[in-house]
């Protein structure tokens, strides 16, 4: 059961979520052998076929910006040469909540649904990155028809974002 929803998955869309976000924590964790973050987005059509995905490579490219979320919304606008994802049917699958900065993407780039694994509050204790002030999200996510719904294959992805502290990896976070 997803910790927190604006949107119930049905069983199909439960069982299909799930084999898709296992293959996001994998992904993560090549990736962070491979020197990327510690988060992995992918999209996907209505009928579940792999549309783009990339992962976070903030230190690899020294920007702030190019978080998984960020990265993929970039490849799907390049596929599709449209600033408005929505008449694709689209949704966005995270390996974790989306920061502040990636619902705002999210919520402008038209992709009609975003699924996750691990929620903030957790990535937060276990990495220490900042997530930043998100309140009501999924509320504003559901008056733009967009839906929402998170606490997937979680304990998994906890697993991965612990792999990627225990190994000494950066924890990117501007002191103020």
């Amino acid at each position: 059961m997803p910790f927190s929803s604006n949107y119930e998955l049905s069983d199909e869309e439960k069982v299909k979520a799930q084999a898709i976000l296992r293959k996001l924590h994998d992904r993560t964790k090549l990736g962070i052998d491979n020197g990327k973050g510690p988060f992995y987005a992918e999209i996907y059509d209505e009928h579940y076929n792999f549309i783009v995905g990339a992962p976070n490579s903030v230190v690899e490219t020294q920007c702030a910006l190019n978080h998984a979320e960020m990265n993929t919304l970039k490849l799907a606008f390049d596929k599709y040469k449209n600033y408005n994802l929505a008449p694709y049917n689209l949704t966005l699958f995270v390996n974790a909540e989306p920061c502040i900065m990636c619902l705002g993407a999210i919520m402008w780039s038209g992709v009609n649904k975003i699924v996750f694994s691990v929620p903030s509050s957790e990535v937060e204790r276990i990495t220490g990155f900042d997530e930043g002030f998100k309140p009501n999200w999924f509320e504003e996510m559901k008056k733009r028809n967009i839906k929402a719904c998170g606490g997937i294959d979680e304990e998994y992805g906890k697993k991965i974002l612990q792999y990627y502290v225990d190994i000494g990896k950066t924890i990117y976070k501007p002191a103020h």
